[in-house]
């Protein structure tokens, strides 16, 4: 090994100048001692070009519809498998560095990713892909329509409220609001688990300042301190929408979307 990364069996870093085997067909790297728990099938994956590590949200997407980055899909499908039963999911850490690994990983690997099932801490998933979302050259509900958020969950009355948020929604390149709508679905099932513990307000603690960021890409001091309060109130409108609506933009049965 010359490049430290993750065995695909155990999760844990195969470290420089130790042996590990690769796969001639589909690459997958993992411990020697990891063999015999390696899947006995191989697919080989076809060639591909591996996403850029920085790009606006429409350059991870898909070209036909819903929208939704693979990478996203997986993160949440994952999540969904095996994470519904944690107490803090996505509030609680997990390990900084498997989760930059991974999503190195993940975006090499373009559209052919390697299984998350393999990683151990469904934590270090959860991180990966808060930190896609944070690592995006403009957040999801976009620089220009970041003060038609704000102002539009401002608005005391709930009915008024929805209806312009609503409108913003619509006014988003299709891709993110393709991915806020598949993210939105997601969040409300994880609020609806007693077991993680993470109702709407919680989960918009954690995703305000991912989701809907600043109106720039450098705020000032105090732009920041004015608008992290208010980054979560957008999301817990968000969250507050039915899930038809929501729905409406990525297929009511999602059938598209599974990895």
């Amino acid at each position: 090994v010359i490049r430290p990364e993750p065995c695909a069996v155990c999760g844990s870093r195969i470290r420089f100048g130790r042996a590990a085997i690769k796969c001639r067909q589909c690459q997958l790297l993992l411990h020697p001692k990891c063999r015999e728990k390696c899947p006995s099938t191989c697919v080989p994956q076809p060639r591909h070009h591996a996403w850029p590590c920085q790009g606006v949200l429409a350059d991870f997407a898909p070209s036909t519809p819903p929208l939704v980055p693979a990478l996203v899909v997986q993160c949440v499908t994952e999540v969904e498998m095996r994470g519904l039963t944690e107490i803090g999911l996505y509030r609680v850490p997990g390990a900084e560095q498997l989760v930059r690994e991974w999503k190195q990983r993940l975006l090499r690997a373009g559209g052919v990713l390697p299984a998350l099932s393999s990683v151990a801490d469904i934590h270090v998933v959860c991180g990966v892909l808060k930190d896609f979302l944070r690592g995006l050259k403009e957040p999801l509900v976009t620089f220009s329509l970041h003060s038609a958020f704000l102002q539009a969950a401002d608005i005391p009355d709930d009915a008024a409220c929805s209806t312009a948020l609503r409108h913003v929604v619509s006014k988003l390149p299709p891709a993110n609001r393709d991915t806020l709508a598949f993210l939105m679905l997601h969040l409300l099932r994880v609020s609806h688990s007693p077991d993680c513990k993470m109702d709407v307000f919680s989960l918009s603690r954690v995703f305000g300042p991912t989701l809907v960021g600043h109106s720039s890409a450098n705020p000032t001091p105090l732009a920041i301190m004015e608008d992290t309060p208010r980054q979560c109130k957008v999301v817990a409108r968000l969250l507050s929408l039915p899930p038809d609506f929501w729905r409406g933009f990525v297929g009511t049965d999602e059938k598209n979307l599974v990895p």
